[in-house]
């Protein structure tokens, strides 16, 4: 099992690298564009020479403009999860897709009925010619 141990450290650090440089945006990439660095990661993964560049000159990985550091950036960050049946937006959504449904559906009755009456007049024109 320790024979493939080194195998798994490169694999997994190609696999690191990869999802990091697809994940970055595009204005934190230094040097190449985003599509280089992937081409290089890919072609020299297994050496691990792409990998490593990438994460040594690939990705600006400075403080943020706050003067922050990431940790405490995500602590000051404020996100409210606002859940969907509270969510006045997402309500006003589902009531606008009803409306359109209920359209939708006496839009179809109202084609049926005129199909059934078609249907019925038909049938009451082909039964009085038979009779004849």
């Amino acid at each position: 099992m320790l024979r493939y141990l080194p195998f798994l450290l490169v694999l997994a650090l190609w696999i690191y690298a990869f999802i990091d440089c697809l994940n970055t945006p595009e204005e934190e990439v230094r040097g190449l564009p985003k599509v280089v660095w992937v081409i290089i990661i890919l072609l020299f993964g297994e050496v691990l020479v792409g990998p490593i560049a990438w994460l040594v000159a690939g990705r600006n990985r400075g403080v943020p403009a706050g003067g922050s550091t990431p940790s405490e950036w995500h602590r000051n960050q404020r996100t409210t999860f606002v859940a969907p049946d509270d969510n006045p937006e997402f309500l006003k959504s589902i009531k606008a897709e009803n409306r359109k449904d209920e359209a939708l559906l006496k839009d179809w009755e109202a084609d049926l009925r005129r199909r059934e009456e078609e249907l019925r007049r038909r049938e009451e024109r082909t039964g009085s010619d038979d009779e004849s």
